[in-house]
C-alpha cells in the first residue's frame, strides 16, 4: 500500500502533464482565502467572515429588523446560527411564498430589500484584485497556457469573485464562460452544451454565479448578462441549491450539467482544492457522476488534517475513484492511509509541497506534511510543472 505523499504527489503530477487527458479544476472558497492582502488579512473572507461582514453592514442600516428576524427563525428551526448562504437561501424562499401578504412577519418588499442588500454587500466583499502576477491564480493560468492540449482544461468554481478572470487576462490566455457578445454579453446555454472553441481556450464555469452577472425581465422573459461590477440590476448569485424562479434557474442548472458532463467523460480527472465539501448539492453532483463513470477520478486536496472532514472521508471510503489527499494522510481506493514516519529525513522532489518535520527529542522520527491542499503550495507545484514564470502570450502584431 502507498503510505507516503511523495508517491501520491508524483501520481498527481503524471496525471496533470498529460496533454490528451480531460482535466478539470474545482476552486473552492479556500483559494481566495489563502491569499493575504497587505495587512495580512485574507483577500476574500471565508463563509464565517463573509457572514460577519454582511451582518455588520446590514444591522447598521434599515435592514436590521429583517436580518434579525431571519436569523432568529433559522436558529429556532435548526438550533444554530445560520451563515450568509443559508440566510440568503431562506430570504429567497420566503420571498417566493410571500405574494401580497406576509410570511413569518416579513412581506415581499422587506424580503426583496434584504436580498438586494445582502447581494450588494457580498459583491463589496468579493470585489477584490490580485496584487501582482505571482499569485497561485497566475501559476494556475501559466500551467494551463504552457501545454498544448487536445482537450481543454475546465475550471469549475462556486466562488463569486473575478480572480480567475484577472489572472487569465493578465497572462493573455483565452477562456470561455458561457457568455457571448460584446455590448452586453448574454448567457447562452446552447453555447455551453455545444462549444466548438479551440482546446487552448479554457472553459470557466462559475457554478454559483458571479458579482458581474445581472438579470432582468424584458417582456416577461428573464435575461442574464455579464456587466461591470458597479452596474445596476439584480446580481445573479446562487448560494445553494433551490428551485429558483426562471431568472436564476437556467445558469445554475446549465452549469451544474456541465460539471456532470465533464465527470461523465471517460478517464476525466478533476482536481479539487479549497473546497470543504460543505455544499451538499454540489457534493451529490460530484459523487453521483463519479459513481456513473468508474474511469473518471477526482483528487480532493484538503487543507489541514484528514480528520477535519468526516463527511467526505466517509464518502471516499465508499467511492474508489475519489481520492482525498490531506496534510497527515490520504484515502486512496477507499483505503485510509496515515503518512509513515522515517528515521532520516529523505530528499523530496516537491519542496514546499512535501514538508519533513523533525520530532522532538533524541532518536525521534521524522514526520511529513503534504501541503497540496494549501492553494499557495498547489500554485507553486503547478508553476514547477509549467517550467515558466510569468508566462505571457504575445499580442498579435
Amino acid at each position: 500500500m502507498i503510505d507516503d505523499p511523495e508517491t501520491i504527489t508524483n501520481e498527481l503530477l503524471q496525471c496533470l502533464i498529460q496533454d490528451k487527458k480531460p482535466i478539470g479544476i474545482l476552486l473552492g472558497a479556500g483559494c481566495p482565502y489563502s491569499i493575504k492582502d497587505t495587512a495580512g488579512e485574507p483577500l476574500i473572507p471565508d463563509i464565517r467572515g463573509l457572514t460577519d461582514a454582511v451582518k455588520s453592514k446590514l444591522t447598521a442600516e434599515n435592514c436590521a429588523e429583517s436580518w434579525q428576524n431571519i436569523c432568529q427563525q433559522y436558529n429556532d428551526d435548526f438550533s444554530r446560527a445560520p451563515n450568509i448562504e443559508e440566510i440568503l437561501s431562506r430570504v429567497r424562499g420566503l420571498r417566493d411564498l410571500a405574494g401580497g401578504g406576509q410570511v413569518r412577519g416579513l412581506d415581499k418588499i422587506k424580503l426583496e430589500s434584504l436580498e438586494s442588500n445582502i447581494c450588494k454587500e457580498i459583491t463589496n466583499c468579493a470585489n477584490r484584485k490580485l496584487a501582482d502576477s505571482s499569485t497561485p491564480y497566475h501559476n494556475l493560468a501559466s500551467w494551463i497556457g504552457a501545454v498544448e492540449r487536445s482537450e481543454p482544461v475546465e475550471i469549475f468554481t462556486p466562488n463569486y469573485d473575478l480572480l480567475v478572470e484577472q489572472a487569465f487576462e493578465e497572462l493573455r490566455l483565452p477562456y470561455f464562460d458561457g457568455f457571448v457578445g460584446a455590448h452586453e454579453p448574454f448567457f447562452d446555454p446552447y453555447a455551453i452544451e455545444f462549444d466548438k472553441l479551440p482546446p487552448r481556450w479554457t472553459r470557466l464555469w462559475k457554478l454559483h454565479g458571479s458579482i458581474n452577472w445581472r438579470s432582468r425581465a424584458v417582456d416577461g422573459v428573464v435575461n442574464v448578462w455579464r456587466s461591470g461590477v458597479a452596474e445596476g440590476g439584480d446580481v445573479v448569485i446562487h448560494p445553494s441549491h433551490l428551485k429558483y424562479e426562471q431568472s436564476r434557474k437556467m445558469p445554475y442548472l446549465a452549469l451544474m450539467d456541465r460539471l456532470k458532463r465533464f465527470l461523465s467523460t471517460p478517464s476525466a480527472a478533476l482536481v479539487i482544492v479549497g473546497y470543504s465539501f460543505a455544499d451538499q448539492h454540489l457534493n451529490d453532483v460530484i459523487l453521483q457522476s463519479l459513481q456513473g463513470t468508474p474511469s473518471a477520478i477526482a483528487f480532493a486536496l484538503m487543507f489541514g488534517p484528514l480528520g477535519s472532514y468526516p463527511n467526505v472521508v466517509r464518502s471516499a471510503k465508499n467511492r474508489a475513484n475519489l481520492s482525498l489527499i490531506a496534510e497527515d494522510g490520504a484515502i486512496i481506493g477507499t483505503k485510509q492511509i496515515v503518512w509513515k514516519e522515517v528515521d532520516e529525513k529523505p530528499e523530496t522532489l516537491f519542496p514546499g509541497v512535501i514538508e519533513w518535520i523533525p520530532g522532538e527529542g533524541e532518536g525521534t522520527l521524522w514526520k511529513v506534511h503534504c501541503n497540496l491542499g494549501d492553494f499557495r503550495c498547489l500554485g507553486t507545484f503547478l508553476q514547477g510543472i509549467s517550467g515558466s514564470k510569468g508566462l505571457r502570450r504575445k499580442t498579435d502584431e
